[in-house]
């Protein structure tokens, strides 16, 4: 970044190739300070990708990035009812602890077989858990609220692997594809814009499937993906597990310009995990993500009401 905003200031390498110190001296205590001399808004940590953050620090468009405090919510958290390593309440109490203001339990449903994914009858008897725990929680000092949701697998045709009847049942409803990874890419795209279309799927889980150094990224066209979402109102995750980190931050930058609407969400399988929270975060802020961008920075009202 140097060498390019020394070149752009006109600055010329010595014989060594190396700046001359004579023509070359920015002072500065902070930070700030430097990139103020040298005529630029201050550029954020992470916009540091040579990416056009120094023209559009340079002519004042360079945006407000989210904070790493401004979400309300998580929601999408799985418990001990599948594969995770807490109960629901345990869940709600790291939560709270977090200063978050509302989570979703998000558990597998039926056909996710290998993580005990939860059938109708099953799915019926955590929402009574959840009821109650809500209550329980609520009558203490300061409140979170659960909401009831469920991560719904796509089938191979792009079918859901629960009733529309029962999926209007939940608070929300995430979908995500758990098999079938490398179909071609146009059926992978159909594949998802089938569960997208579904008005019951609120959100997409993890939109590209990839596992970081385990599992590449399904193949599928990533622009008919954000003109879906945008058309349906589909909210596209950020999943913020180190091990995930999906979206990339290239492709929340094409949502944010096609004004997609994105959440940030731990994919928490112990209460541990909520803490990453801040990794997707900071690869929201990657993707150039502004807080009103983010739905789950919304009060619950607000944000229920934006869903499907």
């Amino acid at each position: 970044m140097v060498r390019k905003i020394a070149l752009h200031k006109g600055y010329k390498l010595n014989e060594y190739g190396l700046y001359d110190k004579r023509n070359y001296q920015i002072a500065g205590k902070l930070e700030e300070d430097i990139y103020s001399n040298i005529g630029l808004s201050w550029i954020p940590p992470e916009l540091r990708e040579d990416k056009g953050e120094i023209e559009a620090a340079r002519e004042g468009r360079l945006p407000k990035l989210i904070s790493y405090n401004a979400l309300r919510g998580d929601i999408h958290i799985h418990t001990n009812w599948t594969d995770g390593n807490n109960s629901i309440i345990e869940m709600g109490q790291a939560a709270k602890t977090m200063g978050l203001e509302y989570i979703a339990i998000t558990d597998h449903s039926q056909s996710l077989g290998v993580v005990h994914g939860l059938n109708k009858e099953k799915l019926e008897k955590q929402k009574k858990e959840i009821e109650r725990i809500n209550q329980k929680m609520n009558g203490g000092q300061g409140i979170i609220t659960i909401l009831r949701g469920v991560e719904a697998n796509i089938l191979k045709d792009g079918n859901i692997d629960l009733e529309n009847n029962v999926l209007t049942e939940f608070d929300i409803v995430g979908a995500a594809i758990h098999s079938y990874f490398s179909l071609p890419k146009e059926e992978q795209t159909k594949r998802l814009i089938s569960a997208m279309s579904n008005p019951n799927v609120d959100i997409l889980f993890h939109p590209t499937s990839r596992i970081i150094k385990q599992r590449q990224s399904i193949e599928i066209d990533m622009e008919k993906i954000l003109q879906v979402s945008k058309e349906t109102n589909t909210i596209l995750e950020v999943d913020a597990s180190p091990s995930r980190l999906d979206l990339q931050d290239e492709y929340i930058k094409l949502a944010i310009e096609n004004e997609c609407k994105l959440s940030i969400d731990s994919d928490a399988h112990d209460k541990s995990h909520m803490y990453f929270l801040k990794f997707g975060i900071s690869q929201a802020r990657r993707g150039w993500a502004k807080e009103r961008d983010v739905i789950n920075t919304l009060p619950l009202e607000k944000f229920l009401k934006s869903l499907k």
